[in-house]
């Protein structure tokens, strides 16, 4: 085998000459760096460096039997992969980690079940080490499927019926959730609405329970509308809000996508934000601030539950029990509120 210009590409055999060791402390230099003293770790990365060798990542495989790549599993309709912008965010995120460690990301959809029956084949089939699960609904067939094959996964947010067996990264809905209640009550708001996610999702149910913990006794279920996390849901949900109930002075939605779409119908029937209603959202995705008024939220640390799944995927891939990692949220005061 030539690269370019017909010079012959460097070998194991090449870097143990020019290190000064044999081609096993090379090989087991390459497959993590067990078992080697500090000073032929030294002498062999040297020789990678100055000879360019690069490794052959299918022989590797066929060795260490794994394929050195990860799948990013969204498991929503396609539409929402380009409309909703923190699945983007997520998804440079985990790049960025994986690309640390020399390692290829593969985006896969699955929001039809001729999609996740094609996503499980070929997961299963064992083109990838592990799969990074993004927005998992409860007792979702493709992790069961995925969990009967023992592939590891590593989800953002709780995956709902799956808790203990599936290691999980997320933000700390309940307490955000919390957070934005108390902050609009603080501004004077009386009749606080909210509009949930799905509440097949964890975001759904625990930025809900949030939101009627910190009501406490004053919870009203004719308060409540529920959402799907598009622009077009929040729209829809706001309607049905003040129509049942015009007195709303606040709603708390629980994507800033949906918040979107809230001040959309706002707008169309004439109410004033905040004069007339304050509007706060949960993500603090890029979005936010191009609104206008420009969205007061509870900011997710995106990049960081991105390099923290990356990071348990790892463990979980070693051999180890699932984990999890819960994430501060934080309070962002825009013009809505």
């Amino acid at each position: 085998m030539t690269q370019n210009g017909g010079r012959k590409r460097p070998t194991i055999k090449d870097v143990a000459v020019v290190a000064g060791v044999s081609r096993g402390t090379v090989s087991r230099v390459l497959n993590g760096g067990h078992w080697v003293s500090p000073e032929a770790l030294t002498a062999v990365e040297a020789a990678i460096r100055s000879t360019g060798y690069a490794a052959n990542r299918h022989a590797r495989s066929l060795v260490t039997g794994r394929a050195n790549s990860v799948a990013f599993l969204l498991t929503e309709p396609q539409q929402l992969l380009f409309e909703d912008p923190n699945f983007s965010v997520l998804l440079r995120g985990a790049a960025d980690a994986l690309a640390k460690q020399d390692m290829p990301l593969l985006l896969m959809v699955a929001g039809t079940a001729a999609e996740r029956r094609r996503v499980t084949d070929y997961v299963t089939a064992g083109h990838v080490d592990g799969v990074l699960l993004i927005s998992s609904h409860a007792d979702d067939p493709v992790v069961a499927s995925l969990l009967r094959e023992q592939i590891p996964i590593v989800a953002c947010g709780m995956p709902l019926g799956y808790e203990g067996k599936v290691g999980y990264v997320a933000a700390d809905d309940v307490t955000g959730a919390r957070e934005m209640v108390r902050h609009l009550h603080e501004t004077g708001r009386k009749h606080i609405a909210t509009i949930t996610g799905p509440m097949d999702t964890p975001g759904g149910v625990q930025r809900l329970q949030g939101y009627r913990t910190e009501l406490g006794d004053s919870y009203d279920k004719g308060l409540v509308a529920h959402g799907d996390y598009s622009r077009a849901g929040g729209q829809r949900a706001m309607a049905e809000l003040l129509a049942a109930r015009p007195e709303i002075d606040a709603v708390f939605v629980a994507s800033d996508l949906m918040a979107a779409g809230a001040l959309t119908t706002l707008a169309i029937l004439g109410k004033r934000v905040p004069q007339d209603v304050a509007v706060g959202g949960f993500d603090d995705s890029w979005l936010a601030e191009t609104l206008a008024p420009t969205l007061t939220t509870m900011r997710q640390p995106f990049e960081r539950i991105s390099s923290e799944m990356v990071r348990l995927l790892g463990e979980v891939i070693n051999g180890e029990q699932p984990a999890t990692v819960i994430l501060p949220t934080t309070l962002i005061r825009r013009e809505s509120t």
